[in-house]
């Protein structure tokens, strides 16, 4: 089984910063992207930010320019630096891999999340 670990949430306020920490573990043959999603209460999930195992990167458009992610392929973590944040960035904070379990069988794998609230 393949289990995501996320850390580093947490309460901020405006204009603060937190660095979130996803640590895969598992039966992974090769980790193809990883991502962090977020959802607040009443809303949709959203995709944040996501980097590939060629470390080309996307982001929402909500969080260009405030929040950076980046992966360490060795420790199958990936990170997602938030500064400037705001009280609209308050959810709970999704962990995501794309992975090949084996040759032919890619699967998704979420963290059960950490909360980032932002508030004074």
């Amino acid at each position: 089984q393949v289990q995501l670990v996320e850390s580093g949430g947490g309460l901020v306020q405006p204009g603060g910063s937190l660095r979130l920490s996803c640590v895969v573990s598992g039966s992974i043959l090769r980790i193809n992207a990883m991502g962090w999603y977020r959802q607040a209460p009443g809303k949709e999930r959203e995709l944040v930010a996501d980097i590939t195992n060629g470390g080309s990167t996307n982001y929402a458009d909500s969080v260009k320019g405030r929040f950076t992610i980046s992966r360490d392929n060795a420790k199958n973590a990936v990170y997602l630096q938030m500064n400037s944040l705001k009280p609209e960035d308050t959810a709970v904070y999704y962990c995501n891999t794309n992975y090949w379990y084996q040759r032919g069988d890619a699967r998704d794998a979420w963290g059960q999340g950490t909360r980032v609230t932002v508030s004074s």
